[in-house]
């Protein structure tokens, strides 16, 4: 909703503030201009980068007007999720997850929570490490420190996709120069022509420059600084998961150890302790 309304508020200003004293709108639909700015942008995106992030980038440009993958509600869920799987281990031991883990498809317990169960990456994350629980992992030192180098390659992936957004973005003032020098240069092979066409000319050879920066600063830094903020967020999801199970692995009781999970979320995603408890205590029986 933000970005639709912060694209109408740019487009306002700036065209608004160009017509209003008499500028002619004509002139600065230059498709030619655009298309050597846009296309060696693009371009450049797809020399610069390897397939998984040009991939990522499709992806995830939706994130700018949807937001982070998860709300509010989806944290509630799987916290919810944590205290039921730390509950029956806690109840029958960790082998009792083996079933749940092996074919988390076909458990009941994850079908509970359809968000998080039709989530395949976060399940997995999550089985993985459970797995490692019904095998016999018990240093949750060792643990934390796999935990860590999987989440650090997870991130690092995501912050190269915003990364290469905000370098195309860096990108197009000097391409906008291009496309002004190359108007230019038509410009000076119709110099015999008469000075309004002259003008005409000039002028579309300058909106180039005006296009290159315009996108640059007002469409680009801003999707990529969006896109990278999304990525910050959705990053808590398994830092909640991190510290739920470093929490069950050194014996702490479901409710404590959902507890650690939900104090390491930002306030906007942070259920209160009343909300959780009220969850976790309606949740349907085993």
């Amino acid at each position: 909703m933000f970005a639709i309304i912060g694209i109408v508020v740019t487009f306002v200003s700036v065209i608004g503030g160009y017509a209003a004293p008499g500028g002619h709108l004509s002139v600065l639909f230059q498709p030619f201009e655009w298309l050597i700015i846009i296309g060696a942008a693009v371009g450049s995106l797809l020399l610069g980068n390897p397939k998984t992030i040009i991939i990522g980038i499709s992806k995830n440009l939706g994130l700018v007007f949807k937001g982070a993958h998860h709300g509010k509600d989806d944290y509630i869920e799987l916290l919810s999720v944590l205290y039921a799987v730390f509950k029956l281990a806690k109840t029958k031991g960790d082998l009792a997850l083996e079933s749940h883990v092996e074919k988390p498809d076909e458990s009941p317990l994850f079908g509970k929570f359809p968000k998080f169960s039709s989530d395949h990456h976060t399940r997995t994350f999550f089985c993985d490490y459970l797995r490692l629980l019904t095998l016999g992992t018990s240093n949750a030192h060792e643990l934390e420190s796999i935990i860590d180098g999987e989440l650090e390659a997870h991130h690092k992936h995501y912050h190269e996709i915003a990364h290469a957004v905000n370098l195309m973005g860096d990108a197009m003032p000097a391409l906008g120069i291009v496309a002004a020098v190359l108007g230019v240069i038509h410009t000076m092979g119709s110099i015999t022509e008469p000075p309004e066409v002259l003008g005409h000319l000039i002028g579309a050879a300058l909106v180039g420059t005006f296009s290159g920066v315009l996108i640059s600063y007002a469409f680009i830094a801003p999707i990529a600084r969006n896109m990278q903020l999304c990525f910050d967020s959705d990053h808590y999801y398994f830092l909640a998961i991190k510290a739920g199970l470093l929490g069950h692995m050194q014996g702490y009781a479901p409710q404590v150890s959902i507890e650690f999970a939900r104090k390491i979320l930002p306030d906007e995603l942070r259920p209160t302790f009343q909300e959780l408890e009220e969850t976790v205590t309606n949740l349907p029986p085993d």
